[in-house]
């Protein structure tokens, strides 16, 4: 199984950026040779979005796209060891699944 494989659209995933420095948590939407389109949220408004959603505020995710020369790295988001992943603790804080509430709004 190659790379591309593990970053399927749908799959929860951290991307980390340069040129400003930012992390950004999603999920992802695209990945090309051209870089990377998400929906998801600035990893400094994580706190912030789940006290959104808890409290039933309107929230919702930003589409991104991010070109592959700002891109550092992408990693699933995944549990390490004891430490859930934010997909998780995104979860276990408001009671919805991430994929659920960063799914495209219905028109």
């Amino acid at each position: 199984m190659h790379s591309g494989e593990l970053f399927l659209a749908g799959s929860m995933v951290l991307v980390t950026l340069s040129n400003p420095r930012e992390k950004f948590w999603g999920m992802v939407l695209s990945l090309n040779q051209a870089g990377v389109s998400l929906r998801g949220i600035d990893l400094h408004s994580f706190e912030d979005f789940i006290q959104l959603v808890r409290s039933g505020e309107p929230a919702s995710a930003t589409v991104v796209f991010f070109p592959m020369h700002r891109i550092e790295r992408i990693e699933l988001d995944a549990k390490n060891g004891d430490i859930p992943s934010l997909a998780e603790q995104f979860a276990a804080k408001t009671g919805k699944p991430p994929n659920i509430v960063f799914q495209e709004p219905a028109r």
